[in-house]
């Protein structure tokens, strides 16, 4: 199954799932270990939510991927890559694990401290999906974004239920998930 089936799942199951989940069912698949080797690799974003993100920017989020790697400093290293018109975006960050289960620091390029940021790999089961949860304090404005990881384009309906829930549970609306737009993707599929 390609890209094909994800658009389909992208452009429909949001509808779907509409009015059939409830924040509770997020709150209970929180995740309790962390197997570092195991999440290690490349995953493809298939969705985003955030309190700074609305359906509308659908056309300026390109598919794209995301590649965790732990270095010897027990660090992780953390880069994307997405295609934006006829060139390859990249942007990276490092990731310091924190004493929470699945609990990390951002560290952005250039060492800059000034906007903290924490990452915390929510809910996976390493060989298909992976939810992460972001906090970002910018000056006043407190961010909270969601991202839904996957290993191939294939995605299981009850994987998306629990991102919903998920963006339920964080007080945020259906009007603030995103999918990237698969359309310039499908005619050019090459990665960056």
């Amino acid at each position: 199954m390609g890209p094909w089936w994800a658009l389909w799942v992208l452009l429909s199951l949001p509808k779907a799932l509409r009015g059939q989940v409830t924040p509770q069912t997020a709150l209970s698949s929180v995740l309790q270990t962390f197997q570092k080797d195991q999440f290690q690799g490349e995953w493809i974003v298939l969705a985003l939510a955030g309190s700074t993100h609305k359906t509308a920017d659908r056309s300026l989020l390109s598919p794209f991927t995301a590649t965790f790697v732990q270095n010897q400093n027990d660090r992780w290293e953390v880069s994307y890559a997405m295609i934006r018109s006829k060139r390859c975006v990249t942007w990276s960050y490092v990731l310091i694990s924190e004493t929470q289960v699945g609990k990390f620091s951002v560290v952005h390029s250039g060492g800059s401290q000034a906007d903290q940021e924490e990452v915390r790999v929510y809910d996976t089961d390493y060989a298909s999906f992976a939810l992460l949860l972001s906090r970002r304090n910018s000056g006043s404005q407190s961010i909270l974004r969601v991202s839904l990881l996957c290993r191939a384009w294939a995605i299981k309906p009850q994987v998306l239920r629990r991102f919903v829930c998920l963006v339920q549970a964080q007080g945020l609306a259906d009007h603030h998930i995103v999918f990237p737009d698969l359309s310039d993707f499908l005619i050019r599929p090459d990665s960056c």
